[in-house]
């Protein structure tokens, strides 16, 4: 009898809720973005060529306009995907590295204490003043700007990284100490999974820095890519070509932004329902 009452206790009862329960917080808050949007822009074409000269500011229409003739003639497709391409690897390459050595160097509390000076001295070298030693180095094609980008990203990796490594419960490593675990299993079953926290914060900052450093390169030096265009537009005061551009890199950022919140989501699955975000 008390193991059926048990059983019975135990029992638990979904709870049937309608499709707007479940997403209708998710599509008011996107509405509202996209009404926000909209009426900012409708204010900026209103009021810009009454209130502001359009030479500085342009207009929606001017921008729109503007994108769609390098759609036609094909130079925003080939410039956007050498700078996704210098984005993307740099990025990669960045965080991986900074990831790799934030877990490693963290868990060697006494390495880390000597070389911490030495990488916050690097990390608050501003990163525009690298780009002419690396052109240096590296010439001014691909491989700077990739590079480039990848020292941007790599401190904030590292350092948000090497955070988690060092806040991780030290009684958790007792325990599984106590349970005859290894340092294997303390890594991997322990310091990493904590850590994980820190290292998705330092991917998700690192998104834009990712893409300033390439457009940095770009601006510096080169021939192709969207800082080109930037200089190019600015160059012959086409504000238009100029607001479109950041326009694609807005873009650019906030889809890199998504797939770094969807890899946080599949990181995450281990983590309790109250703990995720």
């Amino acid at each position: 009898m008390s193991s059926a009452l048990s059983n019975t206790a135990a029992e638990t009862v979904p709870i049937e809720r309608g499709w707007w329960e479940r997403r209708g917080g998710t599509v008011t808050v996107a509405l509202t973005r996209l009404a926000l949007v909209v009426v900012l822009l409708a204010v900026w074409e209103w009021s810009a060529e009454r209130w502001f000269d359009i030479t500085f500011t342009s207009k929606p229409s001017a921008i729109g306009a503007r994108l769609l003739e390098w759609h036609q003639d094909g130079v925003l497709w080939a410039n956007t995907w050498v700078t996704l391409e210098e984005i993307v690897l740099g990025f990669v390459l960045g965080s991986a590295a900074g990831a790799l050595a934030g877990f490693l160097l963290a868990s060697a509390p006494r390495v880390y204490r000597v070389l911490d000076p030495f990488v916050m001295a690097l990390y608050s070298i501003p990163k525009v003043a690298l780009a002419p030693l690396f052109i240096v180095w590296f010439g001014i094609g691909t491989n700077m700007k990739v590079l480039l980008a990848a020292a941007t990203v790599f401190f904030l990796v590292f350092l948000n990284t090497a955070a988690g490594v060092r806040e991780v419960d030290r009684g958790l490593i007792d325990a599984v100490r106590l349970m005859g675990g290894t340092k294997r299993d303390i890594a991997t079953k322990v310091i990493l999974p904590s850590s994980m926290t820190g290292m998705l914060t330092g991917l998700k900052v690192a998104v834009p820095y990712a893409l300033i450093g390439a457009v940095i390169g770009e601006l510096v030096a080169s021939n192709r890519g969207l800082g080109y265009l930037i200089n190019d537009a600015a160059a012959n005061f086409d504000t238009a070509g100029v607001f479109a551009t950041l326009v694609v890199l807005s873009v650019i950022a906030a889809l890199l932004n998504l797939v770094v919140g969807l890899f946080d989501r599949w990181v995450g699955r281990w983590k309790p329902l109250e703990a995720r975000t």
